[in-house]
């Protein structure tokens, strides 16, 4: 599950390493950026990114943080937001989005 297949190719990202057109993700790039990111994808990464992946789909908007705590907590319960910091230490929007193949949410910090 966290083989990264020889076919992987990286598409276009902008100067923060965010990708241009969040169709061209996969799972094989959420691999390789999270490898950019040192995060070795597990389970807990994987629940949060495909949620991250459906909210986007179904909204055309990246999820707020918020949503994804909430979706962990129903399998994490209270310690949720916890687990989405441990997850993704260097932050939601810096790691979470960009590994989930977000472009940049441009009203919410690196942070």
């Amino acid at each position: 599950m966290n083989q990264i297949s020889d076919a992987a190719v990286m598409p276009e990202r902008d100067a923060e390493g965010y990708l241009i057109e969040p169709g061209d993700w996969n799972e094989d790039v959420a691999r390789l950026l999270a490898a950019d990111e040192n995060i070795e994808l597990n389970d807990d990464h994987w629940d949060a990114i495909n949620f991250m992946r459906e909210y986007y789909e179904e909204h055309q908007v990246a999820a707020d943080a918020r949503f994804v705590i909430k979706h962990l907590a129903e399998r994490l319960g209270k310690d949720a937001q916890k687990k989405l910091f441990e997850l993704f230490p260097y932050g939601y929007v810096k790691q979470a989005c960009k590994i989930a193949g977000m472009r940049r949410p441009r009203a919410w910090s690196t942070g």
